[in-house]
């Protein structure tokens, strides 16, 4: 399946491209944003950036909102960035489906 938005089908999965506002006031997840890349979903968490704390509240946060184990997504690269690439593993389809229904249902899909 092509690429749609900033997600990307790989074996076993789909990667993502994030932008993450760190130490935000309010958590969640605001759409799809410009990116030198592309679009990149945008998330904010309240998680500082040192120690990989940001990154495991990107995770948690990820994790609930697509309704996927926490052991299934995992930071590519970017770890110490602002702009990060992120692979959830499992069925294409279900993943897509989840995060298209998480922006509908934000009135945030572009």
């Amino acid at each position: 399946m092509p690429e749609v938005s900033g997600a990307r089908a790989v074996a076993g999965g789909i990667r993502l491209r994030l932008k993450v506002q760190p130490k935000a006031r309010r958590e969640g997840i605001a759409g799809w944003t410009p990116d030198p890349d592309g679009l990149a979903l945008k998330l904010s968490v309240g998680a500082p950036p040192e120690d990989g704390k940001a990154n495991a509240a990107v995770i948690a946060l990820l994790a609930e909102a697509l309704g996927v184990a926490k052991s299934a997504i995992s930071v590519v690269s970017g770890a110490t960035d602002r702009r990060k690439l992120v692979e959830i593993r499992g069925d294409e389809r279900n993943l897509r489906a989840a995060l298209d229904a998480l922006l509908l249902q934000q009135g945030k899909k572009d």
